[in-house]
């Protein structure tokens, strides 16, 4: 390997793309530069090629600077002066650092993904209708609801839930919608797979001349079961509400 000469160019050409993982030991900091998006492959077993993950194959104090880590340090706080080894340890216990408007994006993306699982899930009880992606982000927002990187999207729809219902905010309930859906034999038959693709659980099913079904689906799914219909069935069949399941009693966990 050569010194942080060598390096430090390269290194601050690409900083605009880079991904710094930092790892402390021995009371010191060191640093390498990967690619974004490969430190998670990497990790998760998807990337096994470390030249993918690596911007440059070199131990750094700090890598805005440039600063490459010394022999003697490496072997003072991880007891070798392997480099390779010393890199898989920082890729794999490291800290990823974000930039501020990376964690923005990420926090902006966080919020969206939460928003979409509660919009699916629930409806307005008084009026048995679902409640827009925009609505529930907008109900977060009066809530000041803070989101967590480090839980997922469907344990936070959880807490959503939760604290829109004790603020009062908007009238929402965790149910499944129990709908009627009605068309022509000939069209069912056609667009069967897709509509069973919407469906959470079947009720009741009649194929004769005219197909009837029965059955339970997330709030978040009636526009594209009705949209569905509506387009195949060219104006011959119908999707009806029929009912409300409250879903209070499933548990803490989204299925």
């Amino acid at each position: 390997m050569g010194g942080g000469k060598i390096f430090q160019p390269s290194a601050k050409i690409r900083l605009t793309n880079v991904s710094v993982v930092r790892l402390r030991k021995g009371g010191k900091r060191f640093e390498v530069a990967c690619y974004k998006n490969k430190v998670t492959e990497w990790r998760t077993g998807v990337e096994k090629d470390i030249d993918e993950v690596l911007q440059i194959h070199q131990v750094y104090v700090n890598v805005s600077k440039g600063q490459v880590a010394k022999t003697d340090e490496l072997k003072k706080c991880f007891n070798t002066e392997n480099s390779d080894e010393v890199i898989k340890e920082i890729l794999m216990k490291g800290e990823q650092q974000v930039s501020d408007k990376e964690r923005q994006h990420q926090q902006h993306d966080m919020l969206r993904d939460i928003a979409t699982v509660v919009a699916d899930k629930c409806v307005n009880p008084s009026t048995q209708q679902p409640y827009t992606v925009t609505m529930i982000e907008k109900a977060m927002a009066d809530i000041h609801y803070s989101v967590n990187q480090n839980r997922g999207a469907k344990q936070q729809a959880l807490d959503v839930i939760r604290q829109i219902q004790e603020h009062g905010t908007v009238p929402i309930a965790r149910a499944q919608m129990r709908i009627r859906v009605a068309l022509p034999a000939k069209d069912a038959k056609r667009i069967r797979d897709d509509l069973m693709a919407l469906v959470a659980s079947i009720e009741d099913e009649e194929r004769g001349e005219e197909y009837e079904l029965i059955c339970l689906i997330d709030p978040g799914q009636y526009r594209a079961v009705n949209d569905l219909i509506s387009s195949e069935a060219k104006g011959s069949g119908e999707v009806v509400i029929l009912s409300l399941k409250d879903t209070h009693d499933e548990g803490n966990t989204f299925m």
